[in-house]
């Protein structure tokens, strides 16, 4: 008898992917326990590859023309589907087991969510601070961490958002922006600092906004191969993109590429709307993937950033009390 994994709850046992009630429940227990749905999002994944094996061996025969039919075709791709789950149900084919050890290496332990999959959350009233360094202190603090690991390997998005966060209030200001849309945009281009661009002695170019170099950069530059959207669809290019000596460098430069550039003169009427100006970057043709404003705007509305922006509030409060 083959051994049945325990089932997630809040799902039926019958559940599919083709089930859109099951995949929202599911979706919701994911962000409360993500190492409890991992199993049932493989086993999932592994439903979908069969179907598409499935469907491929079904497109690569000729067919039969004289009992094909609009009404065949519909029974068979039901067929299919049905057969799909039967063949993943239980032990499956091992691929659901094989991403399930994959994957988990990724959760932290004890069943916590990391910071990307907590729902976002906004503080019903300001925490207390007993200690609150000052913008000065912390932007010492952050250079000092710079010159301490020239490499910029962070150990994840705290750590990026805490050496970012005072020179993304000091650029924030030059730009009377929110400095969380400024740290968001970063992590997106970046993937929390862990995909910053290298050069080919792999050292840090600095490049947290990922700024091509075009005919009027006059600094050092690197080509590096990136993902740009052409009609809707993803092609692979291979680019020159702007290097800094520093990451307080790259966010002048940032300013500086905003200010000097009219296209984004409509964004930076609206900086101080952070969703307004996020989407008028993306409107002014700053990247092309089509998500790009949302992505950012999911990113800002995680518990990562939304601690220093309730810190900064705090102290707004202090400074005018």
């Amino acid at each position: 008898m083959l051994n049945e994994q325990p089932q997630v709850a809040g799902l039926s046992q019958s559940s599919s992917y083709t089930d859109m009630a099951d995949l929202s429940r599911l979706r919701h227990q994911s962000q409360q326990d993500p190492r409890a749905t991992l199993h049932e999002v493989a086993k999932q994944f592994e439903g979908v590859f069969m179907q598409m094996v499935l469907k491929s061996m079904r497109e690569a025969s000729f067919g039969d023309p004289i009992f094909d039919s609009n009404q065949s075709e519909l029974y068979r791709d039901m067929f299919d589907k049905q057969i799909s789950l039967e063949m993943t149900r239980g032990q499956g084919l091992g691929l659901a087991d094989n991403l399930v050890r994959q994957l988990d290496q990724y959760l932290p332990p004890g069943g916590e969510s990391s910071p990307l999959q907590r729902e976002s959350t906004t503080p019903a009233s300001l925490p207390a601070v007993s200690i609150a360094p000052s913008v000065e202190a912390r932007q010492h603090q952050s250079a000092e961490v710079q010159k301490s690991r020239p490499d910029m390997e962070f150990e994840g998005p705290e750590d990026f958002v805490e050496t970012l966060w005072p020179l993304a209030r000091s650029a924030a200001k030059e730009l009377d922006a929110a400095p969380e849309a400024l740290v968001a945009q970063a992590a997106l281009e970046t993937g929390w600092g862990k995909y910053m661009l290298r050069d080919g002695d792999g050292q840090p170019t600095f490049n947290l906004f990922n700024i091509k170099a075009g005919h009027n950069w006059q600094g050092n530059k690197v080509m590096k191969q990136t993902l740009e959207y052409r009609d809707g669809l993803p092609v692979q290019e291979r680019a020159p993109f702007r290097a800094y000596s520093s990451l307080e460098e790259s966010f002048n430069d940032y300013v500086q590429f905003l200010r000097s550039n009219p296209r984004y003169g409509e964004a930076l009427q609206q900086s101080a709307s952070p969703e307004q100006f996020i989407r008028s970057l993306q409107r002014a043709g700053y990247a092309t993937d089509p998500e790009y404003a949302d992505k950012i705007l999911d990113i800002m509305q995680r518990n990562v950033l939304q601690q220093p922006v309730a810190r900064q509030d705090v102290e707004r409060v202090q400074a005018t009390g």
